[in-house]
């Protein structure tokens, strides 16, 4: 079984990894019905954290957000039961076939790499946020030399531009006059 078909018939719904009854049924190749028909007669082997029935509304906003359901599934009358990684593993157990062990590997493989991928993704997750605090760190220090810098620069042409003693004036002013009267001077 293709690990890539399993993956579409897992939806995350009231925040849990589950497989619909109709998938679940399709994958073990048995109609939904006799699948049902099996979970009733074992109720005991799926507690709720196993296997749940989906509201009305939960129902509608699952037909809502997925786009691949079939159209007769999406107006049937009952709600579908959604399957939990264990109640799937379960259910393979009350099927006790060949193909349900092959069918109950294979989506196993699948909710294993499932969970590699979340942890994986939440040990980016975290690297990413500890660059992020070393960069912002960085360039406050880069923002605080460059302010620094400027504040320095802005302090010293102040100061060369300003009149030291009364009639005095200083270099660059002394310049600019002597420019603006078309006469280059050049005092040291």
């Amino acid at each position: 079984m293709e690990i890539s078909i399993i993956k579409t018939k897992i939806h995350n719904i009231q925040g849990n990894k589950v497989i619909l009854d109709f998938d679940l049924a399709e994958l073990y190749e048995v109609e939904t019905r006799v699948l049902k028909q099996a979970v009733r007669r074992n109720l005991k082997r799926f507690p709720d954290d196993f296997m749940f029935q989906l509201s009305k509304e939960v129902w509608k906003e699952v037909i809502t957000n997925c786009d691949n359901l079939p159209e007769n599934i999406k107006f049937s009358p009952t709600t579908p039961f959604a399957f939990t990684e264990q109640g799937v593993a379960m259910f393979s157990s009350v099927l006790n076939s060949d193909k349900a062990i092959d069918v109950n590997i294979s989506i196993m493989r699948v909710f294993v790499a499932l969970r590699q991928h979340l942890t994986d993704y939440s040990n980016l997750k975290e690297h990413i946020a500890q660059l992020e605090k070393e960069m912002n760190i960085k360039f406050k220090d880069i923002h605080q030399a460059l302010n620094y810098l400027l504040q320095k620069d802005k302090v010293q042409i102040e100061q060369h531009n300003r009149v030291d003693k009364p009639g005095k004036l200083t270099h660059l002013r002394r310049m600019k006059l002597t420019m603006a009267n078309g006469l280059p001077r050049f005092d040291l």
